[in-house]
């Protein structure tokens, strides 16, 4: 591709060096510089692109995009300023690969909670409708049935562009993507167009990152002001930053609520482990899953469904078939009536959806509440005390122990989670550092009719301690010992 191709509409501040030449890669990432490709130095949060300048030419960068020139350019090297390379990297990576995102519908979910579910039901939802899909999520990225690991809640503008790319090609007509607040505030999907978007929540999290909570509010509303007025806007009108997400929004704007007056609405007729019963729209429906979350969820997806052209009748019976996400509110059943519930909750707000859905469940039942929690080292220490306090208001026994400590000690982050309980709190709280011992604990405190919640991992296979990744899955941790 030309070089002039590839910089369409992108403001260039000056160049230096020849005018035009043929492109033959993009990259970000000194690393993987090949013979002809265009080096994007972005100033991030942990390095200055701009230090890898003549790295990315030594392996064969025939252009370099950058904010400030180098003091030293080689004559064969194309130099081109810009105000803000992180601004303009999506686009740049959007030209290169043919502007994807333009040739399949793609809809994006962000929030708080929910995104992964969101995203993954629209995708095996419309695959059950005949249709090619791509999926780009925290869990696993899809194309069709091909599974690409997933390093990021949303890669980088042109791991993400050449994802897309890769899926038109694959003849996919749709793509479903959690989009980020990191994602966002960095520009990670710029130069995308949307056929849709869908806020699910919005909760304390990431504030290591964004600092205040308005910041981390904004990046979320970020994405809805850029949606075209061609796309569709769904917003959960339960939350109180539901109609804040839209204020600027040019999209057809939607509404989805289990509390009041909204465009796609619903209630819960019958709840038990298996799933519910809902009514939505005036029309009934059994599902596969469990808790008031996860009916906001599933009006998430119904309402998008129908935005996307589908027949609510149709919608409603591909609906009843699905299953939950893989690591979320996850049942596992021993021989012994005692059930453990797999989740990936890792914020107070998650904690305590995941704890009500439980509730829900055992109304009129007996059966005590076992649950085991941690907090991730390395992220925002704020939530670690709100999160112990919603394990123990609704909980019977509580055992905090680790998640994935990355390079704090284990034991400080568990100080840090009970310096927010009470003396009286602490009376049906102890602590384990060891997670596998924290999970076996709970079930020999277990009795028939009780429920454990494993809280924090989901569907991790692994724990991360001191930057090593070590094998760890709480689902198999909970079946061998229920099995043993």
């Amino acid at each position: 591709m030309k070089l002039s191709e590839l910089l369409k509409s992108v403001s260039i501040l000056q160049i230096a060096g020849p005018a035009e030449t043929e492109i033959t890669g993009v990259n970000i990432d000194s690393r993987k510089i090949e013979k002809g490709h265009l080096f994007v130095a972005i100033k991030g949060t942990q390095t200055d692109g701009h230090k890898f300048i003549a790295k990315a030419i030594e392996l064969g960068a025939t252009a370099i995009l950058c904010e400030d020139m180098p003091e030293e350019k080689i004559e064969s090297v194309s130099y081109l300023q810009v105000a803000s390379t992180e601004d303009v990297v999506g686009q740049v990576a959007t030209n290169f690969y043919g502007n994807p995102s333009k040739k399949l519908k793609l809809v994006g979910v962000t929030g708080t909670n929910g995104k992964t579910t969101i995203a993954t039901l629209l995708y095996n939802m419309f695959r059950k409708f005949g249709h090619r899909c791509g999926l780009l999520s925290t869990v696993c990225n899809y194309i069709e049935d091909e599974a690409i690991a997933a390093d990021h809640t949303t890669p980088d503008p042109i791991e993400l562009n050449h994802l897309l790319h890769r899926m038109v090609e694959a003849g996919c007509e749709y793509a479903f993507m959690e989009c980020s607040s990191h994602a966002i505030a960095q520009k990670r999907i710029g130069g995308l167009t949307f056929a849709g978007g869908i806020f699910t929540n919005l909760t304390r999290d990431h504030l290591d990152y964004h600092k205040t909570f308005e910041n981390y509010r904004n990046a979320k509303k970020a994405f809805f002001d850029g949606l075209p007025k061609e796309a569709f806007a769904i917003t959960n009108a339960d939350d109180k930053n539901g109609s804040v997400m839209v204020q600027n929004c040019k999209a057809n704007i939607k509404t989805y609520s289990i509390r009041q007056m909204a465009d796609f609405r619903a209630h819960i007729i019958e709840c038990h482990f298996e799933g519910m019963y809902l009514e939505i729209n005036g029309r009934e429906v059994g599902v596969q899953f469990i808790g008031k979350f996860n009916v906001s969820n599933l009006l998430a997806v119904y309402g998008a469904a129908v935005m996307l052209g589908k027949n609510p009748e149709d919608v409603l019976v591909v609906m009843s078939t699905l299953k939950s996400v893989a690591g979320r509110l996850e049942p596992i059943r021993s021989k012994d009536g005692i059930t453990a519930v797999v989740d990936y909750a890792h914020t107070p707000d998650a904690l305590e959806n995941v704890l009500n859905a439980i509730h829900e469940v055992l109304e009129g039942k007996e059966g005590h509440v076992i649950t085991v929690c941690g907090a991730g080292g390395n992220r925002d220490k704020g939530k670690r005390p709100l999160m112990a306090q919603e394990a123990v208001k609704q909980s019977d026994r509580v055992i905090i122990t680790s998640d994935n400590p990355r390079f704090e000690e284990p034991q400080d982050i568990i100080n840090d989670m009970l310096a927010g309980l009470t003396p009286q709190q602490m009376k049906k709280v102890v602590s384990i550092v060891d997670r596998k011992e924290a999970i076996r604990t709970a079930c020999m405190m277990a009795q028939k009719g009780d429920v454990i919640l494993i809280a924090g991992k989901g569907h991790e296979d692994y724990q991360e301690i001191k930057g090593v990744k070590h094998h760890f899955d709480d689902r198999e941790v909970v079946s061998d010992i229920f099995n043993s």
